[in-house]
């Protein structure tokens, strides 16, 4: 089996695997995924927001804002699980279209 069809299948299993990140913190009762934290999350457990951080996080705005659609929060786990199915889909090709576009141009550069 050839090394990319391997990357693709890993790939491809990372995105099924995606929902987890719904499933774990709830069934642990953890609240937030580790690290996904908003502004008012971090204002809760640090009991401040520190400046810089604040002036960033208005400076990008997630395409997909907790991996999900406008108006699916409230329609349950199998929804979700979709919406984040779709996330990583949309995060992987996008990733993968720019890393083929760099190669592309390190490898003109290279001639």
């Amino acid at each position: 089996m050839k090394i990319t069809t391997k990357l693709w299948i890993g790939l491809g299993a990372l995105i099924v695997l995606s929902p987890l990140g719904l499933f774990l913190p709830e069934h642990f009762k953890a609240g937030a995924a580790w690290g996904e934290w908003g502004i008012d999350e971090i204002k809760k457990l640090a009991g401040y927001v520190p400046k810089g951080l604040e002036k960033l996080a208005q400076l990008w705005n997630a395409p997909l804002p907790d991996y999900t659609f406008k108006g699916w929060e409230e329609k349950g786990l199998s929804h979700l699980s979709f919406a984040y199915i779709i996330s990583a889909i949309a995060g992987m090709a996008v990733t993968v279209m720019v890393v083929l576009l760099i190669g592309k141009l390190l490898a003109r550069k290279g001639k």
